[in-house]
């Protein structure tokens, strides 16, 4: 089947961005071209690749199929071009997928080192919860991602990597809540308002499942999507707030709550997907690791 790479070449970048203006805009052509060109691979391929609204665009499954093929090939093609024109300086970009909290309080490091070890290398950080982050992977939209585990969408198509264990703790205003020195059931700490990050995050599945295992129902005062307004709002009294140890600085004024039987241990990890290809500049930086 005689079909120009360019048609695969748009394709790849509105599927990727789910958005016909966006991949026009990356491609520097208009957004009647880009859907002119879709609308010549859906009729050279017979079948359509995408679900348009007014709203969101999405992906068929026959689209969903030919993407899992084009992302690894337009990737090479890239990779072929940024090794040629690269003089044996590492250049092009390096996709990663991580929530604002393990971007800000472990990732942000490593982004300095990579910077100045590879100034040429344009870093690209999508920020999404660690759920998010698994439908970002899965899209194409980023070479790999540094999420939360357990994490209910990962499945063993991934390879991961564990890089940090770290301890979800529970967080107050001392000035707020007399809870004493002495450790505390899980029972005990529901008499408290609870903050917590949104019901689509992997920290409250997680709380929920072992909440639940103590047969104990829990009812949140707050729900956010973000972990520094968790934070904040415990600052100023506004409850109990449940966040990863390695936020919390020596010197913060907000105590920890002692419980009876610590919540288990969580790891932070590193996952791509098993059958694409790894950019070099992603190759590179997982060498940190």
């Amino acid at each position: 089947m005689d079909i120009n790479l360019e048609l695969y070449k748009v394709f790849y970048y509105v599927a990727t961005t789910l958005s016909f203006s966006e991949a026009s805009r990356q491609l520097f052509i208009s957004q009647s071209a880009v859907s002119q060109s879709i609308k010549s691979l859906e009729k050279k391929l017979n079948h359509s690749l995408f679900i348009r609204s007014t709203k969101k665009v999405l992906l068929t499954p026959e689209g969903e199929m030919l993407l899992s093929h084009v992302a690894p090939a337009i990737r090479m093609l890239s990779e072929g071009e940024t090794l040629l024109s690269s003089e044996n300086m590492l250049k092009g970009q390096l996709r990663i997928g991580a929530s604002d909290t393990i971007c800000r309080y472990f990732l942000i490091d490593y982004f300095r080192r990579f910077h100045r070890e590879y100034p040429d290398v344009r870093i690209k950080v999508t920020n999404s919860t660690s759920i998010g982050c698994v439908d970002l992977l899965e899209n194409g939209q980023v070479d790999f991602i540094v999420c939360n585990s357990p994490n209910s969408r990962l499945n063993p198509r991934f390879l991961t990597k564990t890089v940090r264990e770290f301890t979800d703790v529970f967080v107050g205003d001392p000035k707020a809540f007399s809870i004493n020195e002495e450790a505390v059931s899980l029972e005990m700490l529901l008499d408290y308002p609870i903050l917590m990050l949104s019901p689509r995050s992997t920290t409250s599945e997680y709380l929920h499942e072992i909440f639940e295992g103590e047969g104990l129902h829990l009812l949140p005062e707050v729900e956010l999507s973000s972990n520094d307004l968790l934070i904040d709002l415990a600052r100023i009294g506004l409850g109990i707030a449940c966040v990863p140890d390695y936020m919390l600085k020596k010197q913060d004024e907000l105590f920890q709550v002692k419980l009876k039987k610590p919540l288990p241990k969580r790891q932070l990890i590193i996952a791509h997907q098993d059958n694409l290809p790894l950019s070099q500049a992603a190759e590179r930086f997982l060498e940190y690791f």
